[in-house]
């Protein structure tokens, strides 16, 4: 069910033509029809060369060019508008640069009111037409002489919207419907309504949809399409959705509807600005300006790359206050807010960029793949990311996969991306062991944040034959790293043995030895040193001669027993009970313990 949407100057006749073709008049609005002039978008429906084909009316004064944009965001077909007895005018400028800004490749002129010229006026006006359209979208589109009053030409204008039709072909499928809402309004006993052009894949009754900007969902409870209750609607389909989960506030114009999870929201856009040829120079980084896309609008900020002013097809960095879910390929158009018209057309690249200022060589591998298949682009954006999820590339181009790369769970990354990477890993590790020498390896945890790497990416990465690094437990170190001992750490070592066993078990506070940090830490890693308390440790061999005395303490035995059986103070009982405990060798029950395991 392809789209055709009007275009053309205020009183060209938009909807005076459309009224003619379908025999539907698309104003809605009293107003609309008291000043014969169209406000807001108007719809009607007509069979068509065999196609039963929507038509979107929108407003051609400048007052309402948001209302213009709302409409020809979806379509498949334009019917470009004008007036034989007036010709080119300033909106008919203005809609031609929105029509090649959205990259609208097929379409009919309709040269209208030639009932009030003479046939060589109207020759002059043709020819003015096809000057005017020269070196845009519109070049080479039929240009058909027509009279909505008289009739003359609507047999010739219908065929030849059927063979714009046909070379514009199918509507896409890509199984990820998604429609701009342009009207929300509430119908008695039914609910919220809303309308719009569905593109990308089919919706169907009993279908949950998401919303963006404003998040939520809903469900599909029953679908119009021309004023007919249907099951399922095609894309490339007007539609009315009656929609159950949602109240008005949640569905304005400019709001989007779609398959969950299938798109996602941005603020930030890398993107190919195309100056318009009625404002040229007129796009710098100071500008205000609002971005148009869908049926939204919103105010958004801009820096060229590489240029100071657009003065040709120029990649560019967009923000955006409100997250939008726009994804590569996504066409739009800039609009100045001073100045009231457009002044630049735009095509999505990566509608997710990495931090920092995207270089000119990224913008163009993206720009080569925009007129590849979903597959290309998705191999193009891992390109440029490095390192990116599955999942991103999936939403972001359409459906795109990439086949190559190194991929750990939902990442995937360059083999470029993966050897830095790996070479950033055995750099934080060897800083390590330089910082900390007795200790065995980094944290597992510390490596993967200092590297932004998820931890799944980093053990794929580590236990990699040529990574240069072992994994052990919840540490990772180099393949050539082991913990040495100097005659001074030794030197000290055997100090602090010889005051361990100097009082048998009743040993010197653990600070007293004088051990740096570093070097505590690692004897008690090593196992030559086991803690038992605060600042209570012994040695192996003194933690045997413990348990071997546990045996002739037998049951019941209180911390008064335990102190003078061990030859200990209470500073030292205290802790290692609780340390016994603890192990499993003793249970505490009021002020007595049990042994729970005896020496073998």
């Amino acid at each position: 069910m392809p789209i055709i949407a009007t275009a053309g100057h205020v009183d060209h006749g938009k909807s005076t033509l459309v009224q003619a073709l379908t025999g539907r008049d698309p104003d809605r609005w009293a107003e609309e029809k008291q000043r014969g002039l169209t406000i807001d978008l108007g719809f009607a429906w007509a069979d068509i060369g065999g196609h039963h084909i929507g038509f979107v009316d929108v407003p051609g004064h400048e007052r309402f060019i948001k209302n213009m944009l709302a409409g020809v965001g979806a379509v498949d077909v334009a019917l470009f508008v004008v007036a034989a007895d007036e010709g080119w005018m300033p909106q008919t400028e203005e809609h031609l640069a929105v029509l090649d800004a959205l990259d609208v490749r097929h379409g009919v002129v309709a040269l209208t009111r030639t009932d009030l010229v003479d046939d060589e006026l109207a020759e002059l006006a043709a020819a003015e037409v096809e000057d005017r359209t020269a070196g845009t979208t519109l070049e080479g589109w039929p240009i058909v002489t027509v009279s909505a009053v008289t009739g003359a030409g609507i047999d010739a204008l219908r065929s030849a919207l059927a063979d714009a039709l046909a070379a514009a072909g199918p509507p896409r499928d890509i199984g990820r419907p998604r429609m701009w809402i342009d009207r929300a309004f509430v119908v008695g006993g039914a609910g919220i309504v809303v309308t719009g052009t569905l593109v990308d894949g089919p919706l169907r009754r009993g279908d949950t949809v998401a919303l963006w900007p404003g998040g939520g969902s809903a469900r599909v409870r029953t679908i119009q399409s021309h004023e007919m209750e249907v099951e399922a609607v095609p894309p490339g389909s007007r539609a009315a959705l009656n929609l159950a989960g949602t109240d008005r506030s949640n569905v304005p114009r400019g709001t989007m509807l779609g398959t969950p999870a299938a798109f996602r929201s941005t603020q930030r856009l890398l993107v190919r600005l195309s100056p318009v040829r009625a404002w040229p120079e007129a796009v710098t980084d100071r500008g205000a300006y609002h971005l148009h896309a869908g049926t939204g609008h919103w105010p958004v900020r801009l820096r060229l790359l590489g240029a100071k002013q657009l003065t040709v097809p120029t990649p560019a960095l967009m923000t955006i206050d409100t997250p939008v879910p726009l994804r590569m390929g996504d066409r739009f158009v800039i609009r100045e807010v001073g100045r009231r018209v457009v002044v630049s057309g735009g095509l999505v690249l990566d509608p997710h960029p990495l931090r920092g200022t995207p270089d000119a060589s990224a913008a163009a591998t993206l720009e080569r793949a925009m007129t590849e298949t979903a597959d290309e682009r998705a191999r193009a954006l891992l390109e440029v990311r490095g390192l990116t999820s599955l999942a991103a590339l999936d939403v972001d181009t359409g459906g795109g996969k990439v086949a190559g790369g190194v991929i750990v769970g939902d990442t995937v990354m360059t083999p470029d991306q993966a050897a830095a990477t790996r070479r950033r890993l055995v750099a934080l590790t060897a800083d390590f062991h330089a910082a900390h020498p007795m200790r065995p390896g980094i944290p597992t945890a510390t490596l993967a944040s200092g590297a932004s790497v998820a931890s799944d990416v980093l053990d794929a990465l580590v236990a990699a034959p040529d990574s240069g690094l072992v994994a052990e437990g919840a540490t990772v170190r180099r393949t050539n790293f082991s913990l040495a001992w100097t005659p001074a750490h030794e030197a000290a070592w055997e100090e602090a043995r010889r005051r361990l066993t100097a009082g048998a078990l009743a040993v010197p506070r653990l600070s007293s030895l004088e051990l740096d940090p570093e070097h505590q830490h690692a004897r008690i890693r090593a196992g030559e040193l086991i803690v038992v308390g605060d600042d209570v440790a012994y040695l192996p061999e003194q933690v045997e001669e413990i348990f071997a005395r546990l045996a002739d303490l037998g049951d019941g035995f209180t911390v008064g027993q335990f102190r003078d059986a061990l030859g200990i103070t209470r500073r030292h009982a205290v802790p290692l009970l609780e340390w016994l405990d603890a192990q499993g060798w003793t249970s505490r029950r009021g002020d007595v313990r049990t042994l729970r395991r005896r020496p073998t």
